[in-house]
């Protein structure tokens, strides 16, 4: 795993979000269970988790597992998401976050890995919210590459299954790296709303 600079992606993520009208809000994800309102609820509060993981400043927000509870938006959103995703590039642009160990959803983590799991976590999400709402999506190519490498480690793990990722969803060798991160990360690449 290597430093990447997150910013491209958070900026896709947040072009994203901003796109998204209030009557998508209630509409389906490729998320079992979770409409664009608790996607994005999600992806702000993983951006402040990690925010928070890369700064190595731990406590509630880097102890909170992303599954307790399904996210939701608050009012302020619209201001408050693009904000998140801005601070979360920031933090992990220092070098010191990619060292060392951390915290996010309550586990500890060495810093590499957690900058390699946020990178993850922004282009699928992306991949998520863009199906979900019918626009384009291309993620960022640095961003997609760490998060290729970090899936396709996870698809080994026997304990897969449940919480983070489904099953592997199989895909051509030959698919677009953006389709094989999707189907490791236990999505459907064809998946439509």
């Amino acid at each position: 795993m290597t430093m990447v600079d997150l910013g491209p992606q958070t900026r896709i993520v947040a072009r994203l979000a901003e796109s998204v009208t209030d009557d998508q809000l209630t509409g389906p994800t490729p998320c079992p269970e979770c409409a664009v309102r608790n996607l994005l609820g999600h992806i702000q509060m993983l951006s402040v988790a990690f925010r928070d993981a890369a700064r190595k400043d731990l406590g509630t927000t880097t102890d909170t597992n992303p599954t307790a509870a399904v996210p939701d938006i608050g009012p302020g959103w619209r201001e408050e998401l693009p904000k998140a995703l801005d601070e979360l590039a920031d933090a992990w642009r220092a070098p010191q976050a990619w060292t060392g160990m951390t915290r996010a959803g309550g586990v500890d983590l060495p810093g590499e890995l957690a900058g390699a799991v946020v990178a993850d976590e922004l282009v699928i999400h992306g991949w998520d919210l863009a199906r979900a709402t019918g626009l384009s999506y291309a993620p960022d190519p640095a961003a997609l590459d760490s998060a290729l490498v970090f899936l396709a480690a996870a698809a080994d793990d026997p304990n897969r299954g449940g919480g983070l990722f489904g099953p592997v969803v199989p895909v051509p060798e030959n698919a677009p790296l953006l389709d094989r991160a999707v189907g490791l990360s236990g999505r459907d690449p064809g998946w439509r709303s």
